[in-house]
């Protein structure tokens, strides 16, 4: 079964700190480049961050840049996003994605994060 499954996110204070998973299956996972998407209440999805197939390039939106870190596990066939000195605007549901313009794409059901005092 393909499939891609968020977990990790939650309630965190302003300048709090947060790791998602994105537990991957069904596909070979090592050959793809890997997204974290977010969308926020009332916005459209914003890309935060792409990692690529071995995990030595990744890339970042500004609003995120410096403060999140990307990177993957291809044994365990496992996505990450290290999210550090969160703030409010942080707050969304973030997705991983396989190809998530393409005709191949693959997304998660999405993790709630919560920013807030």
């Amino acid at each position: 079964q393909v499939q891609l499954v968020e977990s990790g996110g939650g309630l965190v204070q302003p300048g709090g700190s947060l790791r998602l998973s994105c537990a991957a299956s069904g596909f070979t996972f090592s050959a793809y480049w890997m997204y974290w998407v977010r969308q926020a209440p009332g916005k459209g999805l914003e890309w935060v961050s792409r990692i690529d197939a071995g995990g030595s390039r990744t890339y970042y939106a500004d609003s995120v840049k410096g403060r999140f870190a990307i990177s993957r596990d291809n044994a365990k066939t496992t996505l990450y996003l290290q999210m550090n000195s969160l703030k409010s605007e942080d707050t969304a549901v973030y997705y991983c994605a396989k190809d998530p313009k393409g005709a191949t794409s693959i997304w998660g059901q999405g993790t709630q994060v919560t920013v807030s005092s």
